[in-house]
Parts: structure tokens; sequence; C-alpha cells
């Protein structure tokens, strides 16, 4: 089970940032990539927000805009 989710619509280079961000904190095979295109209740949740990095250990989450020292505190 992946320890992080990115949620990205796919062609947002804010998300294309975020990822590049992530994986200089996290293991890329510890993130699991879901676009919030196909389901309602994520667009709902975040279509305004992403991209989004939530932990799924506690669901702490960060919104962007977001920066390395904060991804390596939700690491922590």
């Amino acid at each position: 089970m992946a320890k992080y989710i990115l949620y990205f619509t796919q062609g947002c280079h804010l998300c294309e940032q975020a990822h590049e961000l992530a994986i200089q904190i996290l293991n890329e095979s510890d993130i699991e990539h879901v676009d919030i295109v196909d389901d309602t209740v994520l667009m709902e949740a975040y279509q305004t927000s992403i991209p989004v990095i939530k932990r799924t250990r506690d669901g702490q989450t960060l919104y962007w805009p977001f920066e390395l020292e904060q991804i390596q505190q939700l690491a922590e």
C-alpha cells in the first residue's frame, strides 16, 4: 500500500511541479497517483486545490502551494 497519495489531473503543470518536489523527499514507489477527473467525490473535494498530497496512515494533507520543507515534515 502506498504511503502517500498525489491527487492530480493530466496536463496540470502545477501537479507536475508537485510531483518533482515530492520525489526529492519521498520514494516514488511510496506515492500513488490518483487522477481526480473520473471521480465526482474527488472532483468535489479537490478540483480547486490540486495538486494535493495526502499521507495515508493518518490523512494529513498538503494543499498546493507547498514546498520541500512541508513535504519533509509530512514524511516525518
